[in-house]
């Protein structure tokens, strides 16, 4: 059992130990862009002040994962894929998700900004702040499929692939921002007293989209990219 978390990267343990996705967005701890910090330093950086992160308590669930890393129905090591099945999962799973749910959730936030923005305005800032992730994200994934996938397929990275992948590294780190920024004004996604059925199903859907995009990003910074 390895007892040494404080010293790895954060990245690193999620890549080893899938279910440490989980526990870390459970703590607050930025594993996807800030996935090529040490954990100490996540700690550090992203303890909220009015929520500290247990760190027996965090080092004991990340024990207990590597104990059921072997039987996790479902998980993959990634790690293990090339790099055009880590592509293709990426697409298949991620960009496929994200294609369908950004233009839905947009949909619905608008229905619930109209009907509860006079008692809940930050709504108004939830919906400017999810319109900037959209069109980000629109654009970012045709970048990846028109330009970083197949330039990965060809093989060994020149100058220009590896400033593209360090582009859209700054960009997931744009968008991972934007995530937290939205969990904030929607007070960590519990919904308020009055909140409608609709209103509580966007909440739900926008915790869902944040728990993707986070898988999303690790995949790509913290393995496909890795070296890059």
């Amino acid at each position: 059992m390895d007892n040494h978390w404080m010293d790895r990267t954060v990245g690193g343990i999620v890549v080893e130990i899938p279910e440490a996705a989980r526990i870390f967005s459970q703590s607050g701890i930025d594993f996807c862009c800030g996935g090529s910090r040490l954990l100490s330093e996540a700690i550090l950086a992203d303890a909220a002040t009015d929520r500290p992160i247990d760190t027996a308590a965090l080092d004991a669930a990340l024990d207990a994962a590597v104990l059921r890393v072997e039987t996790l129905a479902g998980t993959s090591d990634f790690r293990t894929l090339s790099t055009d099945a880590l592509m293709e999962h990426i697409e298949a799973r991620h960009h496929a998700y994200i294609k369908e749910a950004l233009p839905e959730i947009s949909e619905r936030l608008a229905i619930v900004l109209r009907a509860h923005g006079q008692h809940h305005s930050e709504l108004f800032q939830v919906h400017g702040v999810f319109g900037q992730v959209r069109t980000d994200l629109e654009q970012h994934l045709v970048k990846e499929e028109v330009l970083l996938f197949p330039a990965l397929s060809r093989g060994t990275p020149d100058d220009a692939t590896r400033a593209l992948a360090q582009t859209l590294r700054d960009e997931h780190t744009a968008v991972g921002e934007m995530l937290r920024t939205l969990r904030r004004l929607n007070h960590d996604y519990v919904a308020p007293e009055d909140a409608c059925p609709t209103y509580r199903r966007l909440l739900k859907e926008l915790e869902t989209m944040e728990a993707d995009l986070f898988q999303h990003i690790h995949l790509e910074n913290n393995i496909l990219l890795q070296g890059v």
